[in-house]
C-alpha cells in the first residue's frame, strides 16, 4: 500500500456517502476536507471519476422484468439489487479511474476531460486551473503542471519566491501573478493574458506577455498579437474564436468544445471568426451560414467544406 492510499480510500469512502440523500455528517466531511490539503484534491479526483463512471453506467440498459419464481421475492426486489449493482460497479469504476489519475510516472496527478465535458481542478494554495474539453493535464506538485493537449485557463495565486511553472508543448511558462489561457493542439501553442504576465521560455526567448497580449507557436515559432483581455478563457461562457485557423484546425476545436464529431479535410481554406457553442450544438448546420461553409452528415458525425 502506497502512503497515498489511506487517502484514496477515505475520499471514495467520502464521496460515496455525501451521495446519498439522508447524508448529515456535513460537519465530519469538513474537518476531513480541512485537515490535509490532500484531501481536498483526492476527493475531486474521486468525484471526477464518479460522474465518469455514472456515464458509463448509463449505457447500461433497465434489465427486463424477469418472471417470478416461486420464492418470490419482494416487490422492488430487483430495483433494489440493481441500485446496489450501480453502487458497486460506479465504486469499481471509480479505483479503477483514481488508480490511472493517481499513478502517473513520476507521481503526477493525470486530470482528463472528454471533448465538450469541462472540470475545475482546485489547486492547494487556492489556485484555479479550468480544463477545457477534450484535454489532459497533469500537476507535477503544488506549483507546476503540464498540459498534454487541449486547453485551460490559469489562475494563479502569484509567489514570487516560488512561482507557478507550465510546460506545454516543451515551452516553459512561468506566471507573474496571473490570469492566463493556453491552448495546445499538435505543434500550435496559443498563450493568452488577462491579468498580471506570463514569461514564455524564460532561459531562451524570455518573452514576456502582459495583459491582453498573446503568443502562437506555428511552425516552431512564435507570432505575437493583442487580444481582448475580456475574451482570454471566452470557451467557459461557450464562445471559441479563431484567427486564420484551417478548417481542418476548426473542426477539431468545434469537436474538442462540444463533444460532437466534426471532421474537415480542408488545410487550405483558413477563416477568423467567433462561435456560439449553444447554437452549433442545438443545430450543427448553423455553421453553414455563420462560416459560410458546407455542412454534410457523414456516418459518425458532420463533415466541413469550403463552398
Amino acid at each position: 500500500m502506497t502512503t497515498d492510499q489511506p487517502i484514496r480510500d477515505a475520499a471514495l469512502a467520502w464521496a460515496m456517502a455525501t451521495r446519498a440523500p439522508d447524508f448529515a455528517d456535513w460537519d465530519g466531511f469538513a474537518a476531513w476536507l480541512e485537515a490535509d490539503s490532500a484531501h481536498a484534491a483526492a476527493y475531486d479526483a474521486v468525484q471526477y471519476a464518479l460522474e465518469e463512471a455514472d456515464a458509463v453506467l448509463a449505457a447500461f440498459p433497465e434489465p427486463e422484468a424477469a418472471p417470478e419464481p416461486a420464492n418470490d421475492n419482494p416487490s422492488g426486489w430487483l430495483a433494489g439489487r440493481r441500485g446496489w449493482l450501480g453502487g458497486a460497479i460506479a465504486a469499481s469504476l471509480v479505483v479503477a479511474l483514481t488508480s490511472v489519475m493517481w499513478f502517473a510516472p513520476g507521481g503526477e496527478t493525470l486530470y482528463r476531460t472528454t471533448p465538450g465535458k469541462t472540470r475545475v481542478i482546485a489547486l492547494a494554495d487556492g489556485s484555479t486551473v479550468e480544463l477545457g474539453g477534450g484535454s489532459t493535464l497533469a500537476l507535477e506538485g503544488e506549483r507546476a503542471a503540464r498540459l498534454e493537449g487541449g486547453q485551460a485557463l490559469f489562475t494563479i495565486r502569484h509567489d514570487e519566491a516560488n512561482p507557478f511553472v507550465l510546460t506545454a508543448g516543451g515551452e516553459r511558462l512561468v506566471d507573474a501573478g496571473t490570469v492566463f489561457d493556453v491552448r495546445l493542439a499538435g505543434e500550435t501553442l496559443d498563450v493568452a493574458v488577462a491579468e498580471g504576465a506570463v514569461i514564455v521560455d524564460p532561459k531562451g526567448q524570455a518573452i514576456r506577455l502582459d495583459p491582453g497580449e498573446r503568443a502562437v507557436r506555428e511552425g516552431g515559432r512564435f507570432r505575437l498579437a493583442d487580444v481582448d483581455s475580456e475574451a482570454v478563457g471566452e470557451w467557459r461562457r461557450g464562445r471559441i474564436s479563431f484567427d486564420g485557423a484551417s478548417l481542418a484546425e476548426i473542426a477539431a476545436e468545434l469537436t474538442r468544445a462540444t463533444g460532437t464529431r466534426f471532421t474537415s479535410a480542408d488545410t487550405a481554406t483558413r477563416l477568423s471568426g467567433s462561435i456560439a457553442m449553444d447554437a452549433v450544438r442545438a443545430d450543427p448546420e448553423a455553421l453553414e451560414p455563420l462560416l459560410g461553409v458546407r455542412i454534410t452528415r457523414s456516418d459518425d458525425g458532420w463533415m466541413i467544406a469550403a463552398r
